[in-house]
């Protein structure tokens, strides 16, 4: 029993991973010798415990191409990069963002994401966020095929944020989260059911964010330069130590141009690098490597030398258009190596902000056939208050 419980658990975890998934699709003209798909030897795509860590959960960066890190700060910047925080200009916020996860696929999964914020004063802000992933339910067999219990499982975490400026363009976050993940929900395990359990880890997000104001050709502009290392914590297990993986440990960095083209519109282009800081799999090594190892050996461990680990680096590219700061287009698009997960998409939004609220719509135009990503809808509602304090600061500035 307990193999199989071992084997439930492997395979709800790979179904979350979409980018693993897709990528065992085979490219329209692949390479066969002797009956082998001579490009498979080639595809080691990463994988890790929890991935809906890394999924994006906000609308403008989902109709951005999924870029973040150095774009004007909101209630969502606890996801893209805590230390934007410290340069947002209202007072009290947050945001509520609803994601149906792969309803090409499947009809009950969802991504749920509310974030909130409070600046302490105008150097300094604290948020808290909190991300539910909703599996729907999953009918269980065993090898055999025989039906076993019909499990619902349910993944969360907790974070709390602090940002604070460094000096008048530069600021630093730091982000604690706690995370809880329940994927046999449900599920009966027999004679052995104290073997499978809820999955419990804690991470660490550690970010910078510079930011400038210009005149560029005698129109105001910004330049913002933003990096993250998300996801830094000890590895995550429903069995045991020699089953546990990786958390989703990720580097990214990334800036954004803002050019004011008239009073009224202005135009932002922004440009994220990825690289997921865990080990790429090489089943000839059978070292247990520690989170830290683990980091730095996922700078120089891919078999294929430098061309594979640039293979490991998505690139997101994003643009935005605001009229009069009250209605926004997005586009984007986002590329994944076809042998580290072959994720390739475009993006497209709409934006409205009107006193204190605020909402976004994105939605997701997969390449290729039969991609699990295809017509992904996202949807966010933001709310930013000014304090009397807050209203009187901004008085005396003006003046």
């Amino acid at each position: 029993m307990r193999n199989t419980i071992q084997t439930l658990v492997i395979t709800i975890v790979s179904c979350l991973s979409v980018s693993a998934a897709f990528a065992q699709t085979n490219p329209q003209n692949p390479i066969v010798i002797g009956g082998v798909n001579a490009d498979s030897a080639l595809r080691r795509v990463i994988t890790t415990g929890v991935p809906f860590l890394a999924i994006s959960p906000d609308a403008r960066a989902g109709a951005m191409g999924d870029v973040g890190v150095a774009t004007s700060p909101d209630a969502n910047a606890t996801h893209w990069n805590p230390a934007k925080l410290a340069f947002l200009e209202h007072d009290l916020g947050f945001a509520a963002s609803y994601t149906p996860w792969l309803s090409k696929v499947v009809n009950d999964m969802s991504i749920s994401y509310i974030s909130g914020y409070k600046k302490i004063n105008q150097e300094q802000a604290l948020a808290i966020s909190m991300r539910y992933f909703d599996l729907g339910d999953i009918q269980l067999t065993d090898r055999q095929g025989n039906l076993l219990n019909l499990v619902s499982p349910r993944e969360f975490s907790l974070a709390g944020t602090f940002a604070m400026q460094l000096g008048e363009n530069l600021s630093a976050g730091l982000t604690g989260r706690f995370i809880h993940s329940n994927l046999l929900a449900g599920a009966s395990s027999g004679s052995s059911g104290g073997d499978a359990k809820p999955g419990i880890s804690g991470a660490a997000d550690i970010a910078v964010y510079y930011t400038k104001d210009a005149v560029v050709n005698g129109k105001e502009a910004n330049i913002s330069f933003g990096a993250n290392i998300s996801n830094i914590g000890a590895k995550i297990t429903y069995l045991d130590e020699e089953t546990a993986d990786f958390l989703p440990t990720n580097l990214r960095i990334g800036s954004a141009y803002t050019t004011s083209l008239d009073p009224f519109n202005k135009l932002t282009v922004a440009l994220d690098f990825n690289k997921l800081l865990v080990p790429t799999p090489n089943p000839g090594d059978t070292t247990d490597i520690g989170l830290l190892a683990g980091m730095f050996r996922s700078f120089s461990d891919a078999p294929g030398g430098l061309q594979e680990e640039l293979q490991e680096v998505m690139i997101s590219l994003g643009l935005e258009y605001w009229y009069n700061n009250l209605f926004a287009v997005r586009g984007g698009y986002f590329y994944e190596n076809q042998y580290k997960g072959n994720r390739k998409y475009f993006t497209a939004g709409l934006g409205l902000r009107y006193q204190v609220f605020g909402v976004d719509f994105a939605y997701l135009f997969a390449q290729g056939q039969n991609n699990p990503l295809q017509e992904t809808l996202r949807v966010a509602l933001h709310f930013n208050f000014n304090t009397e304090r807050q209203e009187s600061i901004r008085d005396t500035q003006e003046n």
